[in-house]
């Protein structure tokens, strides 16, 4: 079995917390002593110069008790008000709570579409690293006062998971009911912990269970799903109990919890979730020259381009054809399809002169790219 990883040995983290683990049910209220404990495990991090991510669900639950809503099932438009109401007290919690070791909270509302199309994705992602480059700690919720389907099917296991791969973070922690994956419901007996994954296999998926809790909308099988989403995009995950006090600090002293490891090479894991993760906007056909550069290992320069296909933006995944429309791999382009039109058989020393702007000298760097024989 590999080494366990060291929490401190992470350099940009993903912190998931569930309503459940917030706010108290039966009381109606946030928990503010173990999450005064959560932001001192936080500070910890963030002090040995790590980012600190937080993904953060309880708006619905915080809002139903300032509104003193009855329990059971909500209505859309009463989850999306209450949604709105409890929005600010989890943003001010978190920001009192983090205030207390001099760290600011800044607030950061997604929805599915903002990591999934790409142009909303790269903004998202630019407003993000400029919170950590000014060592704020980003307090992440879903948009649930717009947001319809989220609500009804969401979750933000998986929101977590696509934060972390945008935001390029190597751990994903997901503070759980449960202090990890068990090979059997952990009420049953003889169910034991399974302390690490080396790969999701369709044994590993039968393991997991339903959602257990009102409060909780995602159970062990999203925290799976979580887990594909991050380990192909080369980002390590861990489930741990979050019914404790200090929860990371619980991980980092080797406290039972479930390790996701990701494969060997993160830049190979990249690369897949490149291939099979983002639906193609367009294509590019190459040259055979350029088609032999890239299989060299070379980054695809706008001179090996002979046409441009689609409509797409900076950053979308293509497909790229060889000069006898076989596709030879599949990447991120560097730009819209109007200017990538106007750049293609052109030098790169030419794109200023062409677009008026400096962009980039690839079409699509090496590092974007994926080759069908990989």
């Amino acid at each position: 079995m590999p080494k366990t990883p060291d929490l401190k040995s992470f350099r940009r983290v993903v912190v998931k917390v569930g309503s459940s683990l917030l706010v108290d049910a039966s009381a109606g209220a946030l928990k503010r002593d173990w999450l005064a404990s959560l932001c001192a495990d936080i500070a910890a991090l963030h002090e040995n110069k790590c980012d600190v991510l937080i993904v953060s669900s309880g708006a619905i639950a915080l809002g139903r008790a300032v509104l003193k809503l009855p329990s059971g099932p909500l209505k859309l438009e009463e989850a999306q008000g209450a949604a709105a109401v409890g929005q600010i007290e989890l943003a001010r919690s978190w920001s009192t709570a983090l205030g207390a070791h001099a760290i600011k909270a800044g607030q950061v509302l997604l929805t599915l579409g903002d990591t999934e199309e790409r142009r909303r994705y790269l903004n998202a992602r630019s407003t993000i690293d400029k919170l950590l480059e000014w060592k704020s700690v980003p307090v992440i919720n879903e948009n649930d006062t717009v947001a319809t389907t989220e609500i009804r099917y969401g979750d933000n296991d998986r929101l977590a998971a696509r934060v972390a791969t945008m935001m390029s973070a190597d751990l994903l922690v997901l503070l759980s009911d449960v202090d990890g994956l068990y090979d059997r419901p952990p009420n049953e007996p003889g169910g034991k912990l399974v302390p690490q994954v080396a790969r999701i296999t369709p044994e590993i998926e039968a393991m997991a269970g339903a959602s257990g809790s009102e409060l909780s909308r995602g159970g062990m099988l999203t925290k799976i799903e979580a887990g594909k989403i991050a380990t192909a995009a080369g980002t390590h995950m861990v489930i741990a109990s979050g019914r404790v006090m200090n929860p990371l600090q619980a991980i980092a002293d080797g406290k039972p919890c479930t390790w996701f490891l990701t494969p060997a090479n993160p830049v190979t894991a990249r690369k897949k979730w490149i291939a099979g993760s983002l639906e193609p906007r367009g294509a590019i056909m190459i040259d055979a020259g350029a088609v032999r550069a890239l299989r060299l290992g070379r980054s695809l320069l706008p001179a090996g381009v002979i046409r441009i296909e689609g409509a797409f933006d900076r950053g979308d995944a293509v497909v790229v054809r060889g000069p006898d429309g076989d596709e030879v791999g599949r990447g991120l382009i560097a730009y819209e399809a109007a200017d990538a039109e106007k750049i293609k058989g052109r030098s790169s020393a030419d794109v200023l002169l062409i677009l008026g702007y400096t962009g980039r000298t690839e079409m699509i760097h090496r590092d974007d790219l994926v080759l069908r024989s990989e």
